[in-house]
């Protein structure tokens, strides 16, 4: 069993940018599939982007697709999502995602573990 930690979130004004850390425990991180996914209040949880085991491929919502950047450095059990030019809609809690599988797309069900969550909160 893995345990997710999520961090990094805050209020930043519209264009700023934040790093949020998925950083994992109880086993190796470099096995599973690794997605972030996010949930504003009164709405369904949407997927944000996902990474392979390796980190040689990712996939992105539509929505954060050229200005957020997942990324992975297993040695340190730790993922990682890069959000600039963040815009108001980009608030929510954000949570990372490991998928024993190694599945690493949109489809929440197929996640194993979450992690706690991290808000973000973006003014315009």
């Amino acid at each position: 069993q893995v345990r997710l930690v999520d961090s990094g979130g805050g209020l930043v004004q519209a264009g700023a940018s934040l790093r949020l850390s998925c950083a994992a425990s109880g086993r190796t991180l470099s096995t599973y599939g690794m997605g972030w996914f996010r949930q504003a209040p009164g709405k369904e949880r949407e997927f944000v982007a996902a990474i392979s085991r390796s980190g040689g491929s990712q996939s992105y919502a539509d929505s954060v697709k050229g200005r957020f950047t997942i990324s992975r450095d297993n040695a340190k059990n730790t993922v990682y999502l890069q959000m600039n030019s963040l815009k108001p809609e980009d608030t929510a809690v954000y949570y990372c995602a490991a998928a024993t599988s190694g599945f690493y797309g949109s489809t929440g069900r197929t996640y194993d573990y979450w992690g706690q969550g991290t808000q973000v909160t973006v003014s315009s």
